[in-house]
Order: C-alpha cells, then structure tokens, then sequence
C-alpha cells in the first residue's frame, strides 16, 4: 500500500505554447422556484489548474513525461511546477525586491513567518519558494543575514525576533505544489519517430 506525499521535485519540461492554466473556484448555485438562485462559495481560496500537453514536442519528451509521471504514480505524489507566466512576488515582467509582497508585523516576540503573497483580495501563503530567490526587508532595508527560509514550507525564520510594529516583507520566486490529476498518461503516437501527450492536467495541492 502507497502513502501519500510530496517529492520535492520540479515538472520536467519547458511549457510550451498553447498550455492552459487559471484559478477555479467552486460554487453551489441553487434555483429557487421564484427563479432567483443562491449562490454559495464551497472554497475559501480558488485552486488553479492546468493542462501542460504542449510540454512534448519529442519522443525524448514523452519518455522524460512518461517516467516522471510512472515516479509520481499518477494522482498521489505532488511536485513542484512552475507557471511561467505566474511565478514570482513581483509584477508581471519586474524584478524580484525584497519589498514586494508584505509577510507580517513584528510584535518582538514572534520569529517565524510565513511567505505569502496577493492573490487580488485574498492572500495566499507560499510553500515552495525557489532556492536562493528570496530576499527579506524590516521596515524597508533589507536584511542580508539574521534569517533563513524552510525551501520545503516558505517558512522564514529570524535569528532574533522583529521590533514590534515592524513590517516584514519579502521577494521571492516561487513554484506550485501540485500533482497529477489523472491516473492514467494517454499518448498518441502520429507517425514514425513522432507522438504527443493528449492531455497532462495539473491541480494545485491546497
């Protein structure tokens, strides 16, 4: 019997045009017999999906998809993917500072923070940062030591607490914990030496 869990390993292959991805949420709409509908959201947060088939251009790219996915076994092992056009604390296009995204308030007691960052209104913690990519500001000057960062959990720790009241914010590059979200790996081979991947759909692990 297999257990659960998360390797912490990335997706792969390049993604290539034509890949799809989004957040979704989940709503229960129910009509009355006024013809009004109530509309309740099951999901605190949305969860993004993605469709990654594009990946593989290649034989070659259908045997590195074919035994990364064989390692995961299907659905139950997650993995680190990253979004190209959603994977880091700055804005689209700019460059990672160690101002971007507001992490917490020093209250000169507490050490430990967590990574997290805007998703519009709602704010979302960060669980895989990328290794080296993160930097770290009290009050707006950067701090190049006194602290480190769990890669596994986007978890910061300080060497001594920040000054109450004090801003902590943080940059960094982040991937997506996800996992399959199929069990089975469909591929069509369409000529000699040539095949491609129907379908690769990823869920985000929330």
């Amino acid at each position: 019997m297999s257990v659960e869990g998360f390797d912490d390993v990335r997706f792969p292959l390049a993604i290539g045009p034509g890949a799809s991805g989004g957040p979704e949420w989940r709503t229960d709409i129910i009509a009355l017999a006024s013809g009004a509908e109530v509309r309740n959201a099951r999901w605190a947060v949305s969860r993004r999906r993605w469709d990654v088939s594009t990946s593989v251009s290649s034989l070659a790219d259908l045997a590195v998809l074919s035994a990364f996915f064989e390692a995961r076994q299907g659905r139950l092992r997650g993995f680190r993917f990253r979004d190209p056009a959603n994977h880091s604390s700055a804005l689209p296009g700019g460059d990672v500072t160690a101002t971007d995204q507001p992490v917490g308030t020093g209250d000169g007691a507490t050490r430990e923070f967590q990574l997290s960052r805007a998703c519009g209104p709602l704010v979302k913690p960060v669980s895989k940062p990328v290794s080296g990519s993160v930097r770290i500001a009290i009050n707006g000057a950067e701090k190049a030591d006194g602290w480190s960062v769990d890669a596994a959990s986007g978890q910061v720790t300080f060497d001594m607490a920040p000054e109450n009241g004090a801003d902590v914010t943080a940059g960094f590059e982040f991937d997506w914990p996800v996992r399959f979200d199929t069990d089975r790996l469909d591929i069509t081979h369409e000529f000699i030496a040539a095949g491609r991947a129907v379908s690769v759909p990823l869920v985000e692990l929330v």
